[in-house]
């Protein structure tokens, strides 16, 4: 009888290195692999492989902004620090809409 390929089971408190995390975005973005296969061969959970997306993204943006002299102010351009500031108040407004939601939840049992 043929031995069957067990599922990966999600490893709890894994950390992955900086390289590792890259290598699973850019698979998924230039589709090689799909993003249920990293997640299921990472043993993460898609909001873990979309927040690892999400600061990629961020990082190329800082990465390719024109240089600034540190001396002088920001490291950041105007437009880039708008942009993180978005994403920081987007990820607020969602915790609070899931607390919120949790709390409706609860109230209504």
């Amino acid at each position: 009888m043929e031995e069957q390929e067990k599922p990966k089971v999600p490893r709890q408190g894994r950390q992955y290195s900086a390289q590792q995390k890259a290598q699973a975005v850019l698979a998924v973005w230039t589709e090689r692999r799909k993003p249920n296969e990293i997640c299921r061969e990472l043993g993460v959970g898609w909001t873990i492989l979309d927040g690892w997306q999400k600061r990629a993204l961020e990082g190329m943006l800082q990465a390719l902004e024109p240089r600034v002299n540190l001396e002088k102010g920001s490291a950041l351009s105007p437009r880039l620090q708008s942009l993180l500031s978005r994403r920081r108040q987007e990820r607020t407004e969602e915790r609070i809409g899931r607390r919120l939601k949790v709390k409706q939840d609860n109230e209504e049992k």
